[in-house]
């Protein structure tokens, strides 16, 4: 009898134990056979609007006008009125070289040009007099006649005088070193005592820095769109430093000439800089929105699938299939494709779309990520 027992519990066991084995398999299996039906995807819905197109590029800032200073004429530095690092106003003084041989010069001139005024006046006397004389017939014609030369002689010298005097005050004030432009002075190369030349070092170098001025360079085939765009030809432009906000000018210079070798055309915006913010000679990001795409229709980038032989989107349809739409991307900006061939408002695949064919069965995923929250373009 126990031993009856034994063996209808040792059956019961393997009965047991092969009904889980069989449950085990089974379930993989059906889970593996709606995996392969059906793919889990996320998708978005198609939007049609305008977007503005960017193009990027590296830009380094440069001063509006740069100014090296130098003397007009070879002389000794006599007071230096200003410091390195200074900003100076237009006019403002900036040195002041030896002035005493000038002003012994202009004295000079002074005193001959009244000499010979007085000179004139007395001649002018002389011929008044003898013109009276001569119509009571006191005098002789050619009397009045060398009166009369020697007045246009004086008239002739007080007018060189006057030349030499006007000379000798434009030499004087050469010695007053004057800021021709508004800006930041550099390093001061001379000192007092030290002889300043024309053809020497520039005595300091002056830079405009309020406005100022960003340079860079764009493919050519940007111009065409950035021209049709603005007409007037001040198109806005900003840039960036790294860690700070962005500051917006406007384009004032495009060259008449391309590089040819390098496919590119220099170009130049200004920007307000009262806060000193921009520095000539550093480098920032440049972004300008060079044309707009009218009635786009955009989708998220990464929807878009590149086959062997062209760009399509997987297309959900009304029973939870995808078929392929062929496109053509016309620009990506910020995450989104702006594509033709494509309907607006049409359900297209975001993500899943590697295990994906055509015809396939789609069920949606339940959880959104943090891009597709974020996303401009509805996210289902």
């Amino acid at each position: 009898m126990q031993q009856t027992k034994k063996y209808l519990l040792i059956g019961l066991a393997v009965v047991v134990l092969g009904g889980a084995a069989y449950l085990s398999l089974r379930g993989p299996a059906e889970n593996g056979k709606k995996s392969d039906n059906v793919q889990i995807v996320k998708t978005a819905i198609a939007e049609q609007k305008t977007i503005p197109i960017k193009v990027l590029a590296n830009g380094y800032v440069t001063a509006i006008n740069t100014v090296d200073v130098r003397p007009k004429v070879q002389n000794i530095v006599r007071t230096i009125h200003v410091k390195e690092g200074q900003f100076v106003k237009a006019g403002q003084l900036l040195f002041t070289l030896d002035e005493r041989s000038d002003k012994s010069n202009v004295a000079k001139a002074r005193a001959e040009l009244a000499a010979g005024q007085s000179d004139l006046a007395d001649a002018e006397l002389t011929l008044k007099r003898n013109e009276d004389l001569l119509a009571r017939n006191f005098v002789s014609k050619a009397v009045v006649d060398t009166s009369r030369n020697k007045v246009e002689s004086l008239r002739s010298a007080v007018k060189a005088n006057q030349a030499i005097t006007e000379s000798s005050n434009i030499a004087l004030s050469d010695n007053r070193i004057e800021a021709s432009i508004s800006g930041r002075i550099g390093i001061i190369s001379v000192h007092p005592g030290s002889l300043a030349q024309p053809s020497g070092e520039a005595m300091v170098t002056i830079s405009q820095l309020d406005p100022i001025a960003v340079s860079f360079t764009l493919p050519e085939r940007e111009l065409a769109n950035i021209t049709a765009t603005y007409p007037q030809g001040n198109a806005p432009v900003k840039v960036q430093i790294q860690g700070q906000p962005e500051i917006t000018g406007k384009l004032i210079f495009i060259d008449n000439t391309a590089d040819t070798q390098s496919g590119t055309i220099r170009m130049k915006a200004q920007f307000d800089n009262a806060s000193q913010k921009l520095w000539p000679g550093t480098f920032v990001a440049v972004n300008m929105v060079s044309r707009n795409v009218t009635d786009a229709v955009l989708v998220p980038a990464q929807a878009v699938v590149t086959g062997p032989e062209y760009k399509f989107i997987y297309v959900v349809q009304p029973d939870e299939t995808v078929k392929e739409q062929k496109i053509e991307v016309v620009a990506i900006e910020d995450g989104q494709a702006a594509v033709l061939g494509l309907a607006a408002n049409a359900r297209v695949v975001v993500e899943g779309s590697q295990n994906l064919r055509a015809g396939g069965k789609i069920s949606e995923a339940k959880d959104k990520s943090p891009a597709a929250a974020n996303s401009s373009v509805p996210v289902h």
